[in-house]
């Protein structure tokens, strides 16, 4: 099982940027996904989530209108549409496999994770 996340760079408060995630090695719409970050010196933390059909969604709060994930089983690839992105998005964030349903936004609750693809945002 393979996860590669790509997208990030560097874009200025406010612009947008969009992520993708390539997965490949199992049946891949039999899971949803789900998207992390890390922020230097911090926790990894939960940022947004997809079930397989597509039909739900999940995001932490704080990113709640301004960032919307969607998927294409067809493609293997789920994508993070990230608008008005602040200084505080800047991190390095991680797509991430789960077989559990509903809204999951644990770590541990993931069971496969890609290599992470940096994103920063100067004010």
């Amino acid at each position: 099982v393979q996860l590669q996340a790509s997208g990030g760079g560097l874009v200025q408060a406010g612009g947008s940027l969009t992520l993708s995630c390539k997965v490949s090695g199992f049946t891949f719409d039999d899971y949803a996904v789900g998207w992390f970050r890390q922020a230097p010196g911090k926790e990894r933390d939960f940022v947004a989530a997809i079930t397989w059909s597509g039909t739900s969604t999940y995001y932490t709060d704080s990113v709640k209108g301004r960032f919307t994930i969607s998927r294409d089983n067809a493609k293997n690839t789920v994508y993070l549409q990230m608008n008005r992105l602040k200084p505080e998005d800047t991190a390095v964030y991680y797509c991430a496999t789960t077989h559990y349903a509903g809204r999951r936004v644990g770590l541990n609750e993931y069971d496969y994770w890609g290599q992470g693809t940096q994103v920063t945002v100067s004010s």
